[in-house]
């Protein structure tokens, strides 16, 4: 059976098409439904319109390619908003897709099932409006927290000022709590690793086996972050694969690296299979 999976992100809508326990394909259409989260709890009117439609666009495309059924999940915008249910509402109105929102929990099992499988290790994953970190040791999860911060609201919050958004991460990261992941395998999912391996190896289009398994060290992360908050975005735009996302890209390097050393991790290695594989997984009735 060929199915569709949608990931409604803060940042970016994900599709893709899955059969005979693989990806097809991955496709992304950036509109920032989670755009203005940190000064008011409400999703944006015309966030919510331009992400249903993108939404809506995938539906068509899934079906036309041969998607016998249609999933559709969200994360940390829909599910911290107040408004998230008129969202998932106008979803349903548009193309009649139900959207499954995601508990911080669920979203970091769904991505350490798409990255790890059943293996031990823990993930990393930097989104738009939340950043999940979770480790499994001995096939048990031991460790599983979604932290709300994330790119668009570092953005939002703090701009592009690399010593602003330091001080915004720093405010929130202590509700990790203290732990010490030096000694387990630590992978990145998300849009933040694979572009920061992307610009690493220096390809300017997305390649997803070039970009899986690579790894990155903290200090290349923290190079990253000093570099990407020093370019303009223009730079960005014209140097590195990182188009609709160059004014985000350096405060997730930013933020990477601040998880990456609260937990004591000296090295990530990046995966392009994440909580769009893990879904896929989940549905044990395929």
């Amino acid at each position: 059976m060929t199915i569709a999976i949608i990931d409604i992100g803060s940042n970016s809508v994900r599709l893709m098409l899955w059969a005979d326990g693989k990806s097809l394909y991955k496709k992304l259409k950036t509109t920032r439904l989670g755009e203005g989260l940190s000064f008011a709890p409400r999703l944006l009117p015309e966030a919510c319109e331009r992400t249903a439609q993108a939404v809506a666009e995938f539906v068509k495309d899934a079906r036309l390619d041969g998607a016998e059924r249609v999933y559709a999940f969200a994360t940390a915008a829909v599910r911290c908003a107040e408004n998230g249910a008129v969202f998932t509402n106008m979803v349903m109105d548009t193309c009649g897709l139900e959207v499954d929102v995601l508990s911080g929990e669920r979203e970091a099992q769904m991505g350490l099932c798409g990255a790890l499988g059943n293996s031990d290790g823990g993930i990393i994953d930097v989104g738009g409006a939340s950043t999940e970190v979770i480790l499994r040791v001995n096939g048990k999860v031991t460790y599983s927290y979604s932290a709300p911060i994330g790119t668009v609201r570092i953005l939002d919050a703090s701009g592009r000022n690399l010593e602003n958004i330091k001080k915004f991460i720093a405010e929130r990261t202590g509700a990790y709590g203290e732990h010490d992941f030096s000694q387990y395998k630590m992978y990145a999912v998300g849009g933040t690793a694979t572009r920061l391996a992307a610009i690493r190896c220096g390809i300017t289009e997305y390649d997803a086996q070039a970009l899986h398994g690579r790894a990155l060290t903290l200090r290349e992360v923290e190079h990253f972050s000093e570099l990407l908050t020093q370019m303009s975005v223009e730079e960005i735009r014209r140097t590195t694969i990182c188009t609709k996302s160059a004014d985000l890209i350096g405060g997730g390097a930013a933020l990477l690296a601040a998880v990456m050393k609260h937990f004591k991790v000296g090295e990530i290695t990046v995966s392009d299979s994440d909580n769009l594989e893990g879904y896929a997984l989940s549905l044990t009735d395929l």
